[in-house]
């Protein structure tokens, strides 16, 4: 049996990328999946190549940012379903400019969509999840929410992602739901297709990795706290970023000092 066998999750901004692997990966682990992204033709594609696999999905047209799309969304999923046991908050938009020069309608937008999107996401499905004796909500966060980030808005965003985690996990915790935050590094998805090649270069640079991550890790991750393997995580925040907020910032440290040297840097320990 998979490892969410006979579950029903509900994945947004999942018509691509990200969230297609981790639709794909649920499903392939026994979930009935909800695909849910305001991308509808995508949406069905995604869901169409899952049940020719022989899994379970259907996909549902969702504005994260629209309380009324997610009532409808939610419940079109209950009434398929009959229930709902993890929800996957995975939509989300980038936005890279500074706090002095972004347009207040851009950062209200990005705000809208990374962050009001999850919370609306959260209050939408606890009744049903709570109904059906609990589950589990991932939210996908970023590295930008462990450290600051140049692209404000964005960076903000998935703070406010780690808040409103732990927030959730607290409050949701006597209805049997969890609620943790994911946050991943530099990853190979449509995202990062207009994003600067010196910045992809820098980022994979700063990552002890030294490389960028595929979607399919991160829904590995997701995948685990979707199950009951991760019965007893609760409020975590969980990087999936290679190492890179574990010492990014040191590693351009080393490879600055090695580029200077013109050789490797050997760092020795001495007893004292």
């Amino acid at each position: 049996m998979g490892q969410v066998e006979g579950k029903v999750v509900f994945v947004t901004g999942a018509a691509r990328g990200m969230g297609a692997a981790e639709a794909q990966l649920l499903a392939r682990e026994g979930a009935s999946v909800v695909v849910a992204d305001i991308l509808e033709q995508q949406a069905e594609e995604t869901a169409a190549r899952i049940r020719s696999d022989g899994a379970t999905a259907a996909a549902v047209a969702l504005d994260v940012t629209s309380e009324q799309a997610w009532a409808a969304a939610i419940e079109r999923a209950r009434q398929q379903f009959g229930r709902i046991d993890a929800l996957v908050n995975n939509a989300g938009v980038s936005y890279r400019v500074g706090l002095m020069h972004g347009r207040l309608d851009d950062w209200n937008r990005v705000i809208a969509i990374n962050l009001t999107g999850p919370m609306l996401g959260t209050r939408a499905v606890v009744p049903v999840m709570r109904d059906g004796g609990g589950g589990s909500i991932v939210n996908v966060s970023s590295v930008a929410g462990l450290t600051g980030y140049p692209a404000a808005a964005y960076s903000v965003s998935k703070w406010g992602i780690r808040g409103l985690s732990k927030v959730s996990a607290l409050e949701l915790a006597p209805f049997g739901i969890r609620v943790n935050s994911i946050h991943p590094g530099l990853i190979e998805t449509p995202m990062l297709d207009d994003a600067p090649d010196v910045m992809k270069l820098a980022f994979a640079d700063g990552t002890p990795a030294g490389r960028a991550g595929q979607p399919e890790e991160v829904a590995a991750l997701v995948l685990f706290l979707c199950s009951d393997g991760s019965s007893f995580i609760n409020g975590a925040e969980i990087a999936v970023d290679g190492g890179f907020t574990a010492g990014g910032a040191m590693r351009g440290v080393l490879n600055g000092i090695e580029a200077a040297a013109g050789a490797p840097v050997s760092l020795r320990t001495t007893d004292t």
